[in-house]
Order: structure tokens, then C-alpha cells, then sequence
């Protein structure tokens, strides 16, 4: 079983990987940098591959998130007696929370610019015309 320290770079890593395959891209279009986004895809062709299966993508990221959430907010999380290694426990707690709210964020920008942006503007569309 990993321990927080290790899930919180496996959590970090995950999320930066549906952020760059799905949130990127879409950006750039956005921006109209559309030729800096095809070059993207040609000179690295795992970003295809990424974009090819981001359901799996998200999927998976989306349940270690979950299990890292759980092993970081579970009840009965007990840090030592020890007063130094006490003191390190919270330290490290309050970072892999900061590292764990930071990868919920890029999991979320990712999830909305794969899943959500085109519904969204589609109904703002029919909305406002």
C-alpha cells in the first residue's frame, strides 16, 4: 500500500496527465493557436494516445483520487506520540493536503474542458440566440 507521502506524487502526476491531454489542446484552440496544438500532436504522439483514451484516463485518475482522498481523510488517522515525529505527521498532512487540493483542481479543469466545455457552450448557444 502506497503511503501519503507517495500518493500524493502519484495524485499529482495523474492529473497532470488529463490536463494536458484534454485541457491543453482545448485551450489552445480556444486561443486560436490551433497550428501550436497540431504540432503538439505530431511531435508527441502520446498525447494522441492520451487523448485516444481519456475515458480510461479519467477513470483511473478519478479513482486514485478518490483512494488518495480516503488515505488522506480517513477516520482514526492517528500521527505518532512522538513529539518530533508528531510534528513531522502534521507537517506532512498539511502539505499532501495542499498537494492533493491542487491535483483535485487540475482534475477538475481537465474533466470540464474534456467533458464539459462543448455541452456548456451548446447550451449557452440556445440560450443567448
Amino acid at each position: 500500500m502506497l503511503e501519503d507521502k507517495q500518493w500524493s506524487w502519484v495524485l499529482l502526476f495523474a492529473s497532470s496527465t488529463t490536463l494536458i491531454c484534454c485541457a491543453l489542446p482545448i485551450l489552445l484552440v480556444s486561443l486560436s493557436l490551433g497550428a501550436v496544438s497540431a504540432a503538439m500532436f505530431a511531435n508527441f504522439p502520446f498525447l494522441a494516445a492520451l487523448a485516444h483514451y481519456k475515458l480510461w484516463l479519467f477513470t483511473g485518475s478519478g479513482v486514485m483520487m478518490a483512494a488518495a482522498g480516503w488515505s488522506l481523510y480517513r477516520p482514526n488517522r492517528i500521527c505518532p506520540s512522538d513529539p518530533e515525529k508528531a510534528k513531522a505527521c502534521a507537517q506532512a498532512h498539511r502539505w499532501n493536503t495542499r498537494i492533493f487540493s491542487v491535483s483535485a483542481g487540475i482534475w477538475l479543469v481537465g474533466f470540464t474542458a474534456a467533458y464539459l466545455s462543448l455541452p456548456l457552450l451548446t447550451l449557452y448557444d440556445r440560450l443567448a440566440g
